[in-house]
């Protein structure tokens, strides 16, 4: 598949290095170039931009604010951003909202090759869901965004699933290392089978058929107890009578 894609920047030095990267990269087409973010919106809301290269120190409309209203309109679902920028300070604001990647200038043909494949590895993973007409979980596993990366979980290595703020952290079977996401519990929730996962404290999922033992107000996994919360102790009571 090829990517339409607009480059972003108010330094006219940058905008040229990173259309020329575009317009050598094969499976992507450069539909604009443009000097700030406000012309920018203008093409994305009339035309089908899968991708946007993007400066975010600009003035009048920053990229950070653009990527917000992208956020906030049906943009969001066809349009994905790859920052590019000299200042590293703003990579927590990039997950937030949903960029694809983070270039940090200077940055090489290499680096932009490696972040132009995330986001076409990205779009051929929608397209192909979409042409199945399936969601993004499928039988045993689902995807979630963890550095920049779509990650694949096996349902099966998942042990439980814990809520940091605005991350989770999924903690998987050994020797794997927990995956931190930036998500809700709630989105990671509604991507699981309800016959294997169970939700037994606002911060908390198990998988059911990793539990090892439950106590009175508890389940333990390994060496991990894991305390039922108020509001849920009618389904631990559902999980506890299967145990009887």
């Amino acid at each position: 598949m090829k990517l339409n894609c607009i480059t972003v920047d108010d330094e006219p030095l940058a905008l040229g290095l990173v259309s020329t990267f575009v317009e050598q990269t094969p499976f992507l087409h450069l539909s604009g170039s443009f000097g700030n973010a406000v012309e920018a919106l203008e093409v994305i809301h009339d035309t089908k931009i899968n991708l946007v290269f993007l400066d975010i120190q600009m003035p009048d409309l920053n990229g950070m604010e653009l990527a917000r209203i992208l956020n906030l309109t049906d943009s969001s679902a066809q349009t994905k951003i790859i920052f590019t920028t000299a200042y590293n300070q703003f990579a927590v604001e990039g997950y937030k909202v949903d960029a694809l990647d983070y270039l940090l200038k200077p940055f090489g043909y290499d680096e932009f090759l490696r972040a132009a494949t995330k986001a076409k590895n990205y779009f051929e993973l929608i397209q192909e869901n979409q042409a199945n007409n399936e969601p993004e979980v499928k039988d045993n596993y689902l995807f979630v965004k963890s550095d920049y990366r779509l990650v694949r979980i096996d349902f099966d290595s998942i042990l439980f699933i814990e809520s940091l703020k605005d991350y989770v952290k999924i903690h998987l079977a050994a020797p794997a290392k927990p995956i931190i996401s930036l998500s809700s519990l709630k989105a990671i929730e509604e991507k699981l089978p309800a016959s294997n996962f169970l939700r037994i404290h606002r911060s908390f999922i198990v998988a059911i058929n990793k539990v090892d033992s439950i106590s009175k107000n508890a389940v333990h996994i390994g060496s991990t107890d894991i305390s039922v919360g108020e509001l849920y102790k009618d389904a631990f009571k559902d999980l506890f009578s299967r145990w009887n």
